[in-house]
C-alpha cells in the first residue's frame, strides 16, 4: 500500500476545494486554528475526533480525509481485501433464500463460525477475508430453511458472521460496508431473541455515529438504550451487566470527542464498576469483550481520544494484560499508547510501543489510521529519521 498523503494534506486540499481558510475551517468544524494548522503541516497527528469534524464540515466521509481503503498495490493487499465484494454482496441478500446452497449440519457450520471469531479476534484478516463470504451465504440457506428454536441458533451464528464482517470492513476502511453489516447484526440479533446480540448492534451503531462526528445523537441513542435495559438487570443477569458496562464505554468515546471529558471519566467508572460487579474474569464474553481488562485499555483508550498523552500513558503504568486478552484488543492498546508517547512528548517510547503492536496484531497495526498519522508526525519531529522509524515506515505503507 501507498499512503504518501496524509490527513492534513487532504484536508488543506478540500479546503481549498470550497474555497474556505484555515479559519473557516477551524469555525465550521469547532476547532482551533492552531490545531488546524498543526495538523495541515504535520506538526501534530490528526486525532479520529479532528477528522470526523473536519469531514462533517467539508461534507465528505472520514474515511476519505483517511485515505481509506488504502490502494492494493501488492498480492497481500489484494488477497486481505479479496472478499469484500462477496461480503458487499452477501450483505444485500441477507432476507433472501440461497437458491442451491444445501447447508451442512448445524454442528459443522457452529464450528466454522467459532473459527471466524478466533480469527476476528486474533486479528486474522486473510482468513477472515477468505472464510467469511462461502459461510454467510452457507448459514443464510441454514436460516431460511429451518423454523422454531433451530432458526434463532441460526441467527445466532449470523450475528457473529456479521460482526465479523463489520471489523474486516472497519479495520480495512469499507465504511459504508461496515455501517451495514451493523444494521444487519441488528436484524439478525432481534430475530435471534439474543439481548447481547441487540446491545452489540447498539454499541456499534453509536459507533458509526461517533466515526461521523455526531456525538450528541450517539450520546442520546446510547443513553436511551440503557434506559430501556436498566429495568430488567440484576446482579445475577450476567449479559445484563455486560451489555450495561459496554454502552457506558462506548458513552465514554462520544463523550471524549466532543471533549466532555467529565462526562467521559463518570462513563468509564460506571463501566469500572460494573466490571466489578461482573466477578473476575478479564473478558466475560467473546462477543462483547468485557471485563477488568478490557475496560482497563479503554481506560488508556479514552485518554487519548482526549488529547491527554500523559494521563494516558499514567493509566497504563502497571496494566499487565492476562494471557486470553484477545490480539485485536492488546494491540489497540499498544496503538493507542504509541499515540499517547507522542502527545507526552517521548518519541523513542511511541516507536516502541507501536512495534509492540506490530508484533502482536501486524495486519491490524498496518492497516490502522492512527499509526499512519502517528508514524507521519513522528518522522516529521525527528531531526534525523532513524533507520528504525524508516524501517517501520516503509513496512505500513507511509511516505516520509
Amino acid at each position: 500500500m501507498s499512503t504518501q498523503v496524509g490527513v492534513g494534506q487532504r484536508v488543506a486540499e478540500m479546503r481549498k476545494l470550497v474555497g474556505w481558510s484555515q479559519p473557516r475551517l477551524a469555525t465550521e468544524a469547532h476547532v482551533s486554528v492552531s490545531l488546524v494548522r498543526a495538523v495541515e503541516q504535520g506538526r501534530a497527528p490528526a486525532s479520529a475526533a479532528f477528522v470526523s469534524s473536519c469531514a462533517r464540515a467539508l461534507k465528505v466521509a472520514p474515511a476519505e480525509l483517511m485515505g481509506q481503503p488504502y490502494p492494493r498495490t501488492t498480492t497481500e493487499q489484494s488477497d486481505v481485501a479479496a472478499g469484500i465484494a462477496v461480503i458487499r454482496v452477501e450483505l444485500a441478500a441477507h432476507d433472501l433464500p440461497a437458491a442451491g446452497v444445501v447447508p451442512r449440519p448445524f454442528a459443522a457450520i457452529a464450528a466454522d463460525v467459532a473459527q471466524i471469531r478466533k480469527h476476528r479476534r486474533e486479528t486474522n484478516f486473510y482468513r477472515l477475508s477468505s472464510d467469511l463470504p462461502a459461510l454467510l451465504t452457507e448459514v443464510r440457506a441454514l436460516v431460511h430453511s429451518t423454523e422454531g428454536r433451530e432458526r434463532e441458533k441460526g441467527f445466532l451464528l449470523l450475528c457473529e458472521l456479521y460482526t465479523s464482517s463489520r471489523s474486516l470492513a472497519h479495520k480495512l476502511g469499507y465504511t459504508d460496508l461496515a455501517t451495514l453489516a451493523v444494521e444487519r447484526m441488528a436484524w439478525a440479533g432481534a430475530l435471534s431473541g439474543s439481548r447481547l446480540w441487540m446491545a452489540c448492534a447498539q454499541f456499534h451503531r453509536a459507533s458509526v455515529l461517533t466515526s461521523a462526528g455526531d456525538w450528541n445523537t450517539a450520546a442520546a441513542y446510547l443513553d436511551q438504550c440503557r434506559r430501556d435495559l436498566e429495568p430488567e438487570i440484576d446482579e445475577a443477569d450476567l449479559e445484563g451487566l455486560v451489555s450495561w458496562g459496554t454502552l457506558h464505554l462506548q458513552s465514554g468515546l462520544a463523550a471524549a470527542r466532543s471533549g466532555d471529558r467529565a462526562s467521559a471519566d463518570a462513563h468509564l467508572a460506571e463501566a469500572q464498576s460494573t466490571a466489578a460487579r461482573v466477578g473476575p474474569a478479564d473478558f466475560h464474553d467473546p462477543v462483547m469483550n468485557f471485563g477488568r481488562a478490557n475496560t482497563d485499555i479503554w481506560a488508556v483508550g479514552l485518554a487519548v481520544e482526549m488529547l491527554d498523552g500523559t494521563e494516558a500513558v499514567k493509566r497504563a503504568e502497571g496494566l499487565v494484560l492476562p494471557a486470553n486478552t484477545p490480539k485485536s484488543r492488546a494491540g489497540h492498546l499498544y496503538i493507542d499508547l504509541g499515540r499517547a508517547f507522542l502527545l507526552h512528548g517521548d518519541r523513542t517510547k511511541t516507536l516502541e510501543a507501536l512495534n509492540t503492536a506490530r508484533k502482536i496484531a501486524p495486519i491490524q497495526t498496518r492497516y490502522h489510521p492512527m499509526v499512519h498519522e502517528t508514524v507521519r508526525v513522528l518522522a516529521r519531529q525527528e531531526a534525523r529519521s532513524t533507520e528504525s522509524l524508516r524501517g517501520f515506515a516503509a513496512w505500513c505503507g507511509v511516505g516520509q
